[in-house]
């Protein structure tokens, strides 16, 4: 896969978990996970790539928090309307 997508889900109509899939081979899996802040744990493949950041709690996380995130792990920043789906939740 080489674009990154958000997939938020959802428990008794209210968003529980997010997470901001990067750009990964087809087989890779998280072999370490870093806690960023409160809110985001980035996963990265054994040969160390970024492959998605966590979002642990969708309804508190800013735009700004999870831009950060990115530029810590070299990635581009976050349009804004690529976070319209958290906004929803």
């Amino acid at each position: 896969m080489s674009d990154r997508y958000l997939e938020v889900s959802y428990r008794n109509g209210k968003a529980f978990a997010a997470y901001l899939f990067l750009p990964r081979r087809p087989d890779d899996r998280s072999a370490r996970t870093e806690r960023f802040s409160e809110i985001l744990v980035i996963d990265y493949a054994d040969d160390g790539r970024a492959i998605g950041i966590e979002i642990v709690h969708p309804q508190a996380v800013k735009v700004e928090e999870i831009n950060r995130a990115l530029a810590h792990v070299d990635q581009s920043p976050l349009r804004e309307e690529d976070f319209a789906p958290l906004r929803a939740a």
